[in-house]
């Protein structure tokens, strides 16, 4: 994290930062995110020093608490980090639009948190990094914290949005632990779990004498923790990485074999061209605990894509067989303020690795990851699902059956709206669209496809329900809703206060002719000794041998459904796929020959809820191969 403190930022600063606009938000128009785009993430809250945790199907991104300070007059301070006490969660499926899981108040010392913080020992929760490991036969979730720069801590859950509890009470890195002596800040965590099981923490930064250029160039202040099985316990003494010009922001992931460690490059003093200022270098080891050798940089610092500086901070991380960065930049507070003010927001782009094993030049865009998979309206939408916004927040949410943490969208005027992507409604199309709501003003919501001002299709009218969480589902009618569409939920209402909150929405489906949902191969979890990714005979994916298989979670209302594969064999032998639902196995899709076809289970019974749907390869006899192009299901 960037430290205001630091003498030897300001001139970065002063290079890098633009001068104030003046620019003032206006109302009904989106703010950053722009329509289209996927970044940055989100643009009605911020978020600094991302990291990725990928679960389910689903990418989790955690985040430091970075809100806006205010001067006495009013106008936005640059950033001093005081708000840096809990952690922004937010996830997504499809990489466009996020659900706000809101925030984990980490912090619990002098009351921080309103007396909630779950650490009662720290003042600070600063770059947060989560690691998922099975133990005893279930997932546990571990979320690694930094004290401020004096030490790090380590919460666990149960799922990856929480509840979290404190099971040390206490940080589990100090200055105090063996090897820590001499890491400057001890901060900026990232924890790897590796294939055997076996967790490693990486922290550190810092330079110890910013006027020595010998400190400077090797500061030696990175550090390699082995973690105990529990993942909450140190095993050993940790080990120092000598990574050339390190600043901060410590990064580690596994690549082919090789461990890839990465880390933000400091800015003082003067640097050969192999360590560009602000940029993130990375070494690679042959083991998780090192020797690392350093081999380039792969990420610019953010004003060379967004011309706002600041300082850069990473995570890299694997999705579906491809690999993306995750990393923060001061767009939000540039469109709402003119300049970033050291307030950060999160972006991902892609991450290619080269034949040698080397990376390649990110190219951060506002642009971001396209839609990987379409949105089904038939299933329960939580209205903090956002793909792009206009005037609205979100808060704590009282309304009942929602997630863990719930949110609401609030703060809805006359003309504000919320946006989803690639809104799948099926040939047949919806008929009726219905909502979560509590108000004590009330208003409209219109349902439009395309844009705020495109096609209306139906008009919610929401009354007053006596409170502001006092939640009511009101239902109406919608037409024309069919094919593939962004929507949008624009807001209408007289007055200057709150119209109204929405928690959730949801569409009904005509029953003359049943939606269906599709779900790309490719866009699966793939798994398995030898299943990977095709071109031909379509895109998708080969299950080559016995438990290659491709999955996702998908929550279903009704118990029976009808499931088509769309799939191929590589010769002219029969391939048989499982269809496993919930971890029971419904039946078989067989492919003969190698011209694709659609193979389809009728009147499927199985558990309702979520469940993961996989296809799976379990009959291989070493003749033939599976192709699998895509899967759909109906009622």
């Amino acid at each position: 994290m960037i430290r205001k403190r630091l003498i030897f930022l300001m001139a970065f600063v002063l290079i890098f930062s633009g001068l104030p606009m003046g620019i003032t938000h206006a109302a009904n128009q989106p703010l950053a995110k722009l329509p289209g785009n996927a970044n940055p993430l989100m643009d009605h809250k911020l978020g600094a020093d991302p990291y990725v945790l990928v679960h389910n199907g689903r990418v989790y991104v955690y985040m430091s608490s970075d809100s806006y300070v205010y001067n006495s007059n009013g106008t936005v301070k640059e950033n001093d980090f005081s708000m840096l006490n809990k952690v922004h969660v937010i996830s997504s499926a499809d990489m466009v639009n996020w659900t706000d899981h809101g925030a984990i108040p980490v912090a619990g010392s002098n009351n921080a948190n309103n007396g909630q913080g779950i650490a009662k020992w720290a003042w600070g929760s600063w770059a947060p990094a989560v690691a998922k490991k099975s133990i005893a036969g279930k997932d546990k979730f571990f979320l690694y914290f930094a004290n401020s720069a004096s030490g790090i801590g380590v919460l666990t859950a149960d799922s990856p949005i929480g509840p979290w509890s404190d099971p040390l009470g206490k940080a589990l890195v100090t200055h105090g632990t063996p090897g820590m002596s001499g890491v400057t800040w001890l901060f900026d965590p990232a924890v790897l779990v590796d294939d055997d099981g076996t967790g490693y923490l990486y922290v550190g930064g810092g330079i110890p004498n910013t006027s020595d250029p010998a400190s400077i160039a090797n500061p030696k202040t990175a550090r390699v923790l082995r973690l105990g099985d529990n993942m909450t316990s140190v095993v050993g003494s940790a080990v120092t990485i000598d990574a050339p010009y390190l600043f901060e922001d410590s990064g580690i992931h596994k690549y082919n074999g090789k461990y890839y460690y990465s880390y933000c490059i400091n800015f003082s003093g003067t640097h050969p061209a192999a360590y560009p200022a602000g940029e993130i270098g990375y070494m690679v080891s042959d083991s998780p605990m090192g020797p690392f050798t350093y081999k380039g940089h792969f990420l610019k610092n953010p004003y060379a894509f967004f011309g706002v500086g600041g300082n850069n901070h990473h995570a890299v991380f694997n999705f579906n067989n491809q690999w993306y960065t995750v990393y923060h930049a001061q767009t939000v507070s540039k469109a709402q303020h003119g300049d970033g003010k050291g307030y950060r927001s999160p972006n991902i782009n892609r991450v290619v690795h080269n034949a040698d094993g080397t990376i390649q030049e990110v190219q951060g865009n506002l642009a971001g990851i396209s839609q990987i998979a379409n949105l089904n309206p038939y299933n329960r939408v939580e209205a903090e699902t956002i793909g792009w916004q206009a005037g609205i927040t979100t808060e704590a949410s009282q309304a009942s059956g929602g997630p863990f943490s719930n949110q609401n969208v609030t703060n809805i005027h006359n003309g504000d709206w919320i946006a989803v992507g690639n809104v799948d409604f099926g040939s047949a199309g919806a008929n009726t669209f219905k909502a979560n709501v509590a108000s004590t003003v009330g208003g409209k919501i219109e349902v439009r496809l395309d844009s705020a001002t495109g096609p209306l299709v139906g008009t919610l009218n929401v009354a007053s329900t006596g409170g502001a969480q006092t939640w009511k589902e009101v239902q109406t009618t919608v037409n024309n809703a069919t094919g593939v569409h962004r929507l949008y939920l624009v807001f209408t209402g007289t007055g200057g206060a709150n119209l109204f909150n929405l928690d959730y929405w949801q569409f009904g489906n005509n029953t003359s002719s049943n939606p269906v949902t599709k779900v790309e191969a490719e866009s699966m979890t793939i798994s398995g000794p030898y299943a990977g990714t095709i071109s031909s005979p379509f895109n998708g994916v080969a299950l080559y041998a016995n438990q290659d298989a491709v999955a996702y979670n998908q929550y279903f209302g009704n118990p029976t459904h009808q499931f088509s594969v769309r799939g191929a064999s590589n010769n002219s032998s029969t391939a048989r796929v499982d269809l496993v639902i919930g971890g029971v196995t419904h039946g078989s899709f067989y492919f003969t020959g190698t011209a694709p076809t659609v193979q389809t289970l009728s009147n499927i019974t199985h558990a309702t809820g979520n469940q993961e749907v996989k296809l799976i390869v379990t009959t291989d006899n070493g003749t033939w191969d599976a192709y699998v192009d895509y899967i759909e299901y109906s009622l």
